[in-house]
C-alpha cells in the first residue's frame, strides 16, 4: 500500500474506555496488513512519570506485546511537565517513527495534548510568575469558587482537582479581563487539521463507563495501588504535579491523616467518574474534526473496533 494513503491514528476516549488495548491491537493489525511496524505514542500527563504505574493504568510489558511505546516513563515524579513539553516531544517522536518507515499510533486520555497535536497550541498571555505564586498560595476550593464565578465554562471543563489548569485559567482572566474559555473559542474555530492523521474517538454511555471506572479502581487496589503510592510518598518522590495525580492524591490524604483508606477508595471512584465527565466535554470539542471516526462503544462490539480504525487509516476495505 502506498505510503501516502496511510494516515496514522490518534485514539481518544474516556479513562477505562479501552484505548490502550485498542492501540496495541491496531499496531499489530497495521503491521500485518502493511508490512510496516507500528509504534505507540502515548498522550498521557501521568504515564510520563516513572513509578506511577498502577494508578496511571500503564500497560504492562506483557500487555505491550513487544510494541514500542514512547513518552512513557520519561520523567522522575519530582519533575514538572507541560503540554508544551509533550507536544515538542510528540512531534519529534512521530517524525522519528515515520523516518523508520513505521506507523505512529497516538493514544491517550489527556485531551488537551490531543487538541494541541491536531491544532497547535492555544496562545494565551505569557505566564506571570508573581501572579501564579499569589494564586498558588490560595486554597484550591477558593480558586474553584472564583473560577465558577468568572468562567463557568472553563470550570466545567477543568477537573476540580487540577490546580495547575485552574490557576492558569484565573491567571489569564486576571491578565486580560476575559475568560480563557472565550479566548479558546478562537482556537476551536480555526482548524488547520493535519492531513497525515485520522482522529478515532471512543464514546461510552455514561452508566457503562462509570461501571468500568469502578471496576478499574477496584482492580488497581487489588494490584497494589496503595503500596505503590505509599512507597512513593514515604520516599519523598512525588513532586507538586505528581502528587496531585488522580488516585495518588486521595491516598496521600489518607496517609497524612485526612481520611481512611476506605474513604480514599470511594473518593478515587468519585473523582475518576468526574474526570471522565470532563473528558466528555473535551470529546465534544474534538468531535467536529473533519474525517474523524467515532465508535459507539455501547453498540459496536470491541472485537470490531480494530477493523474500523484500520480501515480509516488505510482508506478502504481491508477485509474481516
Amino acid at each position: 500500500m502506498a505510503e501516502a494513503s496511510i494516515r496514522f491514528p490518534i485514539i481518544v476516549g474516556p479513562t477505562a474506555g479501552g484505548k490502550s488495548a485498542l492501540s496495541i491491537d491496531v499496531a499489530r493489525r497495521l503491521h500485518a496488513l502493511t508490512g510496516r511496524s507500528a509504534e505507540v505514542v502515548t498522550a498521557d500527563s501521568i504515564q510520563v512519570y516513572r513509578g506511577l504505574d498502577i494508578g496511571s493504568a500503564k500497560p504492562t510489558r506483557v500487555e505491550m506485546a513487544g510494541i514500542p511505546h514512547h513518552l512513557v516513563d520519561i520523567l522522575d515524579p519530582t519533575e514538572r511537565f507541560s503540554v508544551h513539553a509533550w507536544l515538542s516531544m510528540a512531534e519529534a517522536v512521530i517524525d522519528q517513527v515515520k523516518g523508520r518507515n513505521s506507523i505512529p499510533v497516538v493514544v491517550g486520555g489527556s485531551h488537551l495534548y490531543i487538541k494541541a497535536l491536531l491544532d497547535g497550541l492555544f496562545e494565551g498571555p505569557a505566564p506571570d510568575p508573581k501572579a501564579r505564586e499569589q494564586l498558588n498560595a490560595r486554597d484550591l476550593a477558593d480558586l474553584r469558587d472564583e473560577l465558577e464565578r468568572v468562567d463557568p465554562a472553563a470550570a466545567g471543563r477543568i477537573n476540580a482537582m487540577d490546580r495547575r489548569r485552574t490557576v492558569r485559567a484565573l491567571e489569564v482572566h486576571h491578565a486580560t479581563g476575559r475568560p480563557i474559555s472565550e479566548l479558546q473559542r478562537q482556537w476551536d474555530q480555526d482548524r488547520p487539521r493535519r492531513a497525515d492523521a485520522v482522529l478515532i474517538g471512543i464514546e461510552w454511555p455514561v452508566p457503562e463507563i462509570n461501571r468500568r471506572i469502578n471496576a478499574r479502581v477496584r482492580t488497581m487496589f487489588e494490584r497494589g495501588l496503595v503500596e505503590e503510592a505509599r512507597a512513593l510518598w514515604l520516599g519523598g518522590l512525588l513532586g507538586i504535579q505528581a502528587r496531585e495525580a488522580l488516585g495518588y492524591k486521595q491516598l496521600i490524604d489518607a496517609f497524612e491523616g485526612r481520611g481512611t483508606l476506605d474513604e480514599a477508595h470511594e473518593r478515587i471512584k468519585i473523582e475518576t467518574r468526574r474526570f471522565a465527565k470532563n473528558q466528555r466535554t473535551w470529546l465534544r470539542r474534538l468531535k467536529p474534526t473533519p474525517g474523524s471516526v467515532w465508535i459507539d462503544a455501547g453498540v459496536t462490539p470491541p472485537e470490531e473496533w480494530t477493523l474500523l480504525v484500520v480501515r480509516a487509516c488505510l482508506g478502504g476495505d481491508v477485509g474481516g
